[in-house]
């Protein structure tokens, strides 16, 4: 990770899984960031991160739910108040949600609740941090995008690939699918709108990770972080709107 320098990022659903992995890697960084903000639900209910927390200064723990649009707006502004007029480089759109349902079973309620948290949350998180965002990469010199500048990462799923329609056999979780498909869409268009604010976008699979949400197949939290680091680490403009793997594979949307 030599080639990613952050001074403050914003992991949310930063309580377990991927995002307490996130905030974990950071920390082990050569130089970590000054403000690690880890973004959950429910802050005084997280032992394992209200534990890293107390032991490191660094890291900020914000009440953040994706899925309420004043709780986002709240979240932006303490985080703005904690940056006390610096920039925010980097923000990590990870906190999502599952209903596996059949498309004989699927439901109203399922597609606008997955919907809510893994598509519009995003939207609205990149929104209320865009300022934040903008004033990152103003005061970062050079021309180019990167990671180390200022950028959007959103934690999608190979499951929202329309062309190939990813483990299908193994369950058809068709508004976890459709909702990240959507998050595929919303990230290209954030990757042409904020461009031109010096601010780089780009998605991920993270892989068949084993958390709470997806049970326990054989790629490690470890493994996936590291992976998806070590790429944010080496990508610039040529990747900004791309839907990559946690090894740097672009996948088919």
């Amino acid at each position: 990770m030599a080639g990613l320098h952050v001074r403050s990022v914003l992991v949310t659903g930063a309580n377990r899984g991927l995002g307490l992995g996130f905030v974990q890697h950071f920390l082990k960084m050569p130089n970590p960031p000054q403000w690690i903000f880890a973004g959950c639900r429910d802050p005084k209910g997280q032992r394992e991160l209200q534990n890293l927390a107390s032991k490191h200064p660094n890291i900020i723990i914000i009440q953040l739910e994706v899925s309420d649009p004043t709780s986002i707006k709240a979240a932006a502004a303490k985080v703005g108040e904690h940056l006390g007029g610096s920039g925010l480089n980097l923000l990590i759109n990870n906190a999502g949600m599952a209903k596996p349902c059949s498309l004989d079973n699927e439901t109203p309620e399922n597609m606008i609740q997955v919907y809510t948290t893994n598509t519009v949350g995003p939207l609205l998180m990149g929104q209320a941090f865009l300022p934040l965002l903008k004033k990152a990469a103003q005061e970062t010199p050079g021309s180019g995008l990167s990671c180390s500048k200022a950028a959007i990462v959103n934690m999608s799923s190979y499951a929202g690939s329309i062309e190939d329609m990813y483990v299908w056999e193994f369950g058809q979780v068709v508004s976890y699918r459709c909702s990240k498909a959507a998050l595929n869409m919303l990230s290209k268009c954030q990757s042409l709108a904020y461009k031109e604010h010096g601010i780089l976008c780009i998605t991920f699979h993270p892989g068949w990770v084993q958390t709470d949400m997806t049970g326990g197949p054989p790629l490690t939290v470890d493994d996936s972080v590291q992976g998806m680091l070590k790429m944010l680490s080496s990508i610039s403009e040529k990747e900004t709107g791309a839907f990559l793997d946690w090894e740097g594979k672009v996948l088919p949307w």
